[in-house]
């Protein structure tokens, strides 16, 4: 049963985020924008915006950039709860606009998306755009690097092809496009993942290690750092520790989770922001 779209009181309302509906290559998106600086896009987890999701874009937008959350599946700043949340996975598995399964081809979202990133450099300015996916969008953010503007990605857990633990979800000629460009333009891909995660496994970051070489920067948290009382979806639907930067934080001084995502916005931050004189 699909959650109605009564506001529950877990929810948040992206009230401080100005909701823009953008048009690119034919298709229209509500995307919440937010802050000032270089771009940024950040793509939900399942299942969608989440507040967590927010929390962690305010985060971005506070420390110096605009942030562009793209709505691309669930209810906009709903709480995930587990059964409607199931229901998100399970529509967004069989969308045209995604790939869940089978490895060697990318989402049909990811040219939306690269649209997306050139529009936001256009409008921001700075070096060039971050791209940060999530469990389902986690790949986005590699193919998104076919945009000339993206200059800094980030793989948060990513989790397609779902069927295939070692497999990634790119053609191999978009793949060696990307490490043709991430070797020209010295540039580099950040990933992170737990340990003991059965979705985001030691398998798939040993793929993208042997794809990418030294340009694939991975990070790897331990299963016991994450938080033990995420939100039902997680709790009860993902069942092991999974979401670095959202469902999974434990925001405290001198936690893995904390360290991570300050790393991951010093590094938006660093390859974003021009050069001062």
């Amino acid at each position: 049963m699909q959650q109605t779209p009564s506001q529950n009181s877990l929810d948040d309302d992206l009230a401080d985020f100005v909701p823009r509906s953008i048009t690119l290559d034919g298709a229209t998106r509500t995307v919440y924008v937010g802050g000032t600086g270089p771009a940024v896009i950040i793509m939900a987890e399942m299942p969608g915006i989440s507040p967590d999701v927010a929390r962690f874009a305010r985060w971005v937008r506070d420390a110096g950039l605009t942030v562009y959350l793209p709505s691309l599946f669930g209810r906009d700043g709903a709480y995930p709860e587990a059964e409607a949340g199931m229901e998100v996975f399970k529509r967004a598995c069989v969308s045209a606009e995604f790939r869940a399964f089978g490895a060697g081809k990318s989402s049909p979202i990811a040219v939306w998306l690269r649209a997306l990133a050139a529009l936001a450099h256009h409008e921001c300015g700075g070096l060039g755009v971050g791209a940060l996916g999530m469990c389902f969008t986690g790949n986005f953010a590699l193919t998104m690097m076919l945009e000339p503007a993206v200059l800094a990605p980030v793989l948060c857990q990513p989790t397609l092809p779902l069927d295939e633990p070692g497999g990634l979800e790119i053609s191999p000629g978009e793949l060696a496009d990307v490490r043709e460009r991430l070797d020209r333009d010295d540039l580099v891909v950040r990933a992170y993942r737990f340990e003991g995660d059965r979705f985001c496994t030691e398998q798939r970051f040993a793929a993208y290690a042997a794809a990418l070489g030294p340009r694939f920067e991975p990070r790897v948290l331990p299963g016991s750092a994450a938080n033990p009382a995420p939100p039902p979806f997680f709790s009860q639907i993902v069942g092991c520790p999974h979401s670095v930067v959202t469902a999974h934080l434990v925001d405290a001084a001198g936690e893995p989770t904390a360290a991570a995502r300050d790393e991951i916005i010093a590094f938006l931050v660093a390859r974003l922001n021009p050069v001062e004189p």
